[in-house]
């Protein structure tokens, strides 16, 4: 696996306590009932046979759910995007932070998790208490076709498509990274969540160009921030303002 610029040690410059502020009452918040109802709705839209999960993020190191099995899988059409705007969890109203979604066009690489037989609403319904809470991100669940090399194949797929409020697509690898260095909230930073992000995909051999880049650039704003030496494998600003 190739070394990271982006290190824990730097990651750890990052980190902050942070109050949680709660939920934003400005949103519609899903209750009980409004879960169980989505729960079905998508275990219905469901394909025969075992139930799967497609990761591109957090969901690769911190599932929290059972899986018994995992293939590597491909979102043709998809690619990650920092584009999430975060008040809460990994940013707060004062430093706000950014958080992956998928965004239309290219193809995005991931893993797909098999979660073992079992009632596919209930199976369904937890995953959605850890994704969403709110109304207005229902549309951000969806069924992906994926491909494989065992073949093609639909799995669930969260933060799929988002747009509108609280989203910031297409903002250049420098400003998401100049946010990444500086965002922290209760549950972590957001140097962290790509440290992780990246860390994992490479022990799947998922190689994201893309996020390799971003965390070169993240690890150059914390040690610019904190008064770290510059990492001299990897070229200063000024130089990389004049690469094509």
């Amino acid at each position: 696996m190739r070394l990271m610029s982006l290190t824990p040690e730097l990651v750890a410059l990052c980190h902050r306590e942070e109050v949680d502020p709660g939920p934003d009452p400005s949103w519609t918040e899903l209750n009980d009932e409004d879960f169980k109802a989505l729960a079905v709705r998508l275990a219905g839209e469901a394909d025969e046979g075992p139930l799967w999960v497609f990761a591109y993020g957090s969901l690769i190191w911190k599932p929290e759910f059972d899986s018994v099995e995992q293939r590597l899988a491909t979102a043709f059409g998809w690619h990650r995007s920092f584009c999430l705007d975060m008040v809460r969890w990994r940013g707060t109203a004062a430093q706000p932070g950014l958080m992956m979604a998928l965004e239309r066009g290219g193809r995005c690489n991931g893993v797909i998790y098999r979660l073992p037989e079992g009632e596919k609403p209930a199976q369904v319904e937890r995953l959605l208490r850890r994704e969403i809470s709110d109304h207005e991100s229902i549309s951000s669940v969806r069924w992906l076709p994926v491909h494989t090399t065992q073949g093609a194949l639909r799995a669930l797929g969260f933060w799929v498509g988002v747009k509108g409020r609280g989203t910031s697509p297409g903002q250049p690898l420098d400003k998401v990274a100049s946010i990444l260095a500086r965002a922290c909230g209760h549950i972590g930073s957001g140097a962290e969540y790509l440290y992780n992000t990246v860390s994992h995909l490479e022990a799947f051999g998922i190689r994201d160009r893309n996020l390799w880049r971003l965390q070169q650039l993240v690890a150059d704003e914390v040690r610019a921030l904190h008064g770290r030496p510059v990492d001299e494998n990897f070229p200063s600003r000024q130089e990389r303002s004049t690469v094509a």
